[in-house]
């Protein structure tokens, strides 16, 4: 199992190697701690999920959280083989997850193409396993996705971000673009953890400052502003942004 595209690639703990995880899952949050909504409540009818690995889940989550039209977001771990896995074992590289942000939104508000241009635009899609600092299998960029629509335009966004990529001498993507993960909420303490009092002030994503632009199948809504608001040329900007959501 390795990148979309190819790339840099180290091989993941084998299904039959992965640590057996328990039948129940582990203690988290109940409420965003930003938003308000529940964590754990099925979610409106007719609204979009995905989940992402952009490295780190901390920082991403909270680029995520402040986008308009965003209902909710949660991090946790996907893309693997152990049910139910703690943060310490997946950081082991013997579960085969990543760690990842679940996004949920409002398809009236925000489109699937505004989440996707977040996503390839927050972190460096071509550094394998791994994102800055953070090396290791839970550091690997991916899409989780959780329906059939959301496959082609997932790959659409990916071929048009290589081009952007490859113009600008950067090397091959290695997100893995998969559909059909469970996801397993992180710990209470995961959730929304830059918004929190005593917070470490950590990310170790690395943009590459490529803007995506249009591609096929692209259902862009949010207005040009809100994406003055993400200025991936200073480094660590979604620490410098404020926790609320982005105000049109």
């Amino acid at each position: 199992m390795f990148g979309r595209l190819g790339g840099k690639k180290t091989a993941l703990v084998s299904a039959g190697a992965a640590l057996p995880g328990r039948s129940q899952p582990i203690p988290t949050a109940e409420r965003h701690y930003v938003l308000g909504t529940s964590l754990l409540e099925p979610i409106p009818p007719g609204f979009g999920e995905c989940s992402f690995g952009c490295g780190c889940f901390w920082g991403s989550e909270k680029a995520f959280w402040r986008l308009p039209g965003v209902y909710l977001t949660s991090t946790g771990y996907q893309g693997g083989y152990t049910a139910n896995p703690t943060y310490g074992e997946v950081c082991s590289g013997a579960t085969g997850h990543t760690e990842v942000v679940r996004v949920v939104w409002d398809p009236a508000v925000v489109g699937f193409a505004d989440v996707l241009k977040l996503f390839w635009e927050c972190h460096d899609p071509t550094q394998g396993m791994g994102q800055g600092n953070d090396r290791g299998t839970q550091y690997r960029s991916g899409i989780y996705t959780t329906s059939d629509h959301q496959i082609p335009l997932a790959e659409a966004s990916c071929q048009a971000y290589q081009q952007l990529l490859t113009a600008s001498g950067h090397g091959m993507i290695t997100t893995e673009i998969k559909s059909g993960q469970q996801f397993f909420p992180a710990e209470a303490y995961h959730q929304q953890y830059l918004a929190k009092p005593g917070s470490r002030p950590y990310c170790s994503a690395m943009p590459t400052g490529q803007l995506l632009g249009d591609f096929p199948g692209a259902d862009y809504k949010l207005a040009s502003q809100v994406w003055s608001q993400y200025d991936w040329s200073i480094p660590h900007c979604v620490l410098r942004g404020d926790n609320t959501p982005i105000s049109l």
